[in-house]
């Protein structure tokens, strides 16, 4: 089997195997849509974080091994159906279909270990990070299949699960490997997949409806806020989270690749598709005011997404960084929550608006050298 040899530009085979990622975020939104209450919210982020996982394992997978391979090309289209096949259930994952998701996870996940134990004679540090992931994946997965058979004790099993897999990904050690440009690469087109999912939710609130003047002002401030998350990866940490991995070597930059990419990226995710599932229930009805769970997808899925910057730099500067701006906005967006819930519901989405464009503008001109600075950069790379 083939492994990459230097660095390499995203493949269509990953772009389309990323494609059921699309419907899979959908399908969560769709299951916080029908179980709108706080612990909905907390099921939809435990499917959310095993989504994750798939989509993240499989990222470090093709970042070293080669996806147009025969072999491996067969095997992510066997993943890709048993993930689409998990996907289609999500919204039921924790009523009647749970076993139909544990064994579609379990088949992804030991796919996974399979192709990498394959490619990992050519790599002893590889070969050696993927035995000892190996137990807590499987583990994890069969953990998640139990559930499916349980009643009471299913959320349990589930917490059980997630907790083994993400804490074996870090007691497995640093002898992964891994390219800078196409691992940062891979990220951003995955949140760019996410982003998808909040045009789809205002597509989806204003089905059925008559489309007056106060759907098309939220639609339009939606689609604001969903730049506003795009501009705030894509402006500058895009550019210098890939100069990171390049700056770093060995070990620290694996350390940093699965601490600041595939550990501090889901609540990225999280937070976008909590803001999508609240602009379906804005756009549907703008009317009204947010009830609380509403309210916080829309206040918090913002606020989430933008304290996750700090805390990647805190990862990256071993101490405590608080970027000024994104932390001074989350903290307007947290006081916000409260307000959200006793306006209409189009009057709490400007509202959030208002603070994206406010820290989008303190950005633009103060921060204005460093973007600079890391736009030079990329020129030259």
């Amino acid at each position: 089997m083939a492994a990459t040899a230097a660095e390499h530009r995203v493949t269509p085979q990953e772009l389309f195997f990323d494609l059921v990622f699309v419907f899979a975020f959908t399908q969560v939104a769709t299951l916080l849509d029908e179980d709108p209450t706080f612990a909905g919210i907390g099921r939809g982020v435990l499917v959310l974080a095993a989504l994750w996982w798939a989509w993240a394992s499989y990222s470090w997978l093709t970042n070293t091994i080669d996806p147009e391979e025969g072999v491996v090309g067969a095997a992510l289209l066997v993943a890709l159906i048993a993930m689409f096949l998990g996907a289609l259930v999500v919204p039921d994952v924790f009523d009647d279909e749970g076993v139909l998701f544990g064994a579609a996870f379990f088949v992804v996940c030991a796919m996974h270990v399979a192709l990498y134990v394959l490619a990992g004679p050519g790599n002893r540090d590889v070969l050696g990070a993927v035995l000892r992931l190996a137990p807590w994946t499987l583990l994890s997965a069969t953990l998640i299949l139990a559930a499916g058979f349980t009643d009471g004790a299913r959320t349990s099993l589930w917490l059980t699960a997630l907790a083994c897999i993400y804490v074996g990904g870090v007691l497995s050690g640093t002898g992964w490997q891994l390219y800078p440009s196409h691992f940062a690469e891979r990220y951003g087109l995955v949140v760019i997949i996410a982003l998808g999912e909040a045009f789809i939710s205002i597509g989806i609130g204003a089905r059925g409806i008559g489309i007056g003047l106060g759907e098309v002002v939220a639609a339009i401030l939606g689609i604001l806020v969903a730049a506003s998350f795009w501009l705030a990866y894509f402006d500058f940490f895009s550019i210098r989270g890939k100069q990171m991995l390049r700056d770093l070597q060995g070990a620290e930059r694996v350390t940093f690749a699965r601490n600041a990419y595939s550990y501090a990226h889901l609540p990225m995710i999280v937070g976008i598709v909590l803001f999508a599932f609240a602009m379906k229930t804005i756009v549907a009805d703008v009317g009204e005011e947010l009830d609380s769970v509403t309210a916080f997808a829309l206040c918090g899925g913002c606020a989430l997404y933008l304290l996750t910057y700090s805390v990647i730099r805190t990862l990256f500067e071993r101490r405590v960084r608080l970027s000024r701006g994104r932390f001074v906005a989350t903290v307007a967006l947290l006081v916000a929550l409260p307000v959200a819930t006793s306006v209409p519901a189009l009057a709490a989405l400007a509202l959030v608006t208002a603070v994206w464009v406010a820290l989008h503008t303190y950005e633009l001109v103060w921060w204005r050298e460093a973007r600079a600075e890391s736009r030079s950069l990329l020129a030259s790379s």
